[in-house]
């Protein structure tokens, strides 16, 4: 029988997230009449309300209270038996979330075979051995369903009204319509590893702003606003902070807004992936065959040294993944990429 109610647990990172979206599109051309729900951390949750594909957003979060904790998981465990679901998707590999779909009395319930959880699940699916990008291994969980590998890419949705209230963000810290914007993100969540050296940061942005009717505009969480401040002071007006300051749906709009994102590999490169923003990505640490921007590997500057990708959080040695992408190798290539989007 097909599944009526259909629930699917979506990772807990903005970028996983977004490469997890493919499933959810999958999901509803299988089934056009169920009723699929996503069910995710706040606050990343934000970012698939106005998801077509889903007719039920079911956002949680994880108190750090041990009393506090333990009222959550009874209250999402029996939101879970009330909502009746028959068919279980786990995107994610932890035991805790296995054992909630289990509590919750859902029947069918598939996801990864990871340490611990085999007998919690209903429908194990061997985890890939061979490398491959992270959006064809979520797409490997429908398998079970008859649901073979497809073309579908990330993709995220936001209302004109949404957009419309980003730029007049934008437009009270200076931006007027018409002019280039350019959104730059030098912080990625797992660690410096990541990241493009700061001051490089500073100097494209310098150089770029010097450019006509161009704007650069900075964005990152709360805990990315010292570095950013760092890298803003002193810079031309044209040049805009914005760290700390955006919900992840108003940050989303901007992206969507930017004619070009220079970025990390993080949560918004894939946020502009998902909306075909032209991208600059740094890789160095990571694995750009994994997790690079989907669909677009030619936005991506990736150096090869011997230690890349080595998966640390702060470099050991001299950073050398970085700091040989240079400052007019970039430039050289968002002046390409800009021409390339006005003609």
């Amino acid at each position: 029988m097909e599944p009526q109610n259909i629930l699917v647990r979506m990772p807990n990172w903005v970028g996983d997230l977004v490469m997890a979206t493919p499933v959810l599109a999958d999901l509803r051309a299988k089934y056009p009449n169920a009723s699929i729900t996503a069910m995710c951390k706040a606050p990343v949750c934000e970012l698939l309300k106005e998801d077509e594909s889903i007719d039920e957003l079911f956002c949680f979060t994880k108190p750090q209270n041990g009393f506090l904790r333990r009222q959550m998981k009874r209250s999402i465990i029996n939101k879970m038996i009330q909502g009746k679901y028959d068919l279980g998707l786990l995107l994610t590999n932890s035991f805790s979330s296995a054992w909630w779909f289990w509590q919750g009395r859902v029947p069918k319930r598939i996801g990864f075979l990871r340490p611990m959880r085999r007998w919690l699940l209903t429908d194990p699916v061997i985890f890939p051995e061979k490398k491959e990008h992270q959006v064809v291994t979520y797409k490997r969980l429908l398998e079970p369903l008859g649901i073979p590998i497809s073309s579908t890419k990330p993709r995220l949705y936001v209302s004109d009204k949404e957009v419309a209230e980003a730029k007049e963000l934008l437009h009270q810290r200076g931006y007027r319509l018409g002019q280039t914007l350019i959104g730059m993100n030098p912080g990625a969540a797992y660690g410096s590893a990541k990241c493009w050296p700061p001051e490089r940061f500073r100097e494209l942005a310098l150089r770029l702003v010097s450019q006509k009717e161009t704007v650069v505009v900075f964005f990152g969480d709360a805990s990315t606003e010292t570095l950013i401040k760092q890298i803003c002071q002193g810079l031309p007006e044209s040049v805009m902070n914005l760290a700390g300051v955006t919900s992840l749906r108003e940050l989303a709009c901007i992206i969507k807004s930017c004619d070009l994102l220079v970025t990390n590999d993080s949560g918004p490169m894939h946020i502009g992936a998902a909306f075909n923003i032209p991208l600059i990505a740094f890789f160095g640490s990571t694995d750009l065959e994994k997790t690079g921007p989907y669909g677009q590997s030619e936005a991506v500057i990736h150096k090869q040294v011997s230690c890349s990708p080595c998966f640390k959080r702060v470099c050991p040695i001299d950073f050398r993944c970085m700091r040989e992408i240079e400052v007019d190798e970039v430039f050289a290539r968002a002046q390409k990429l800009l021409t390339g989007r006005s003609c």
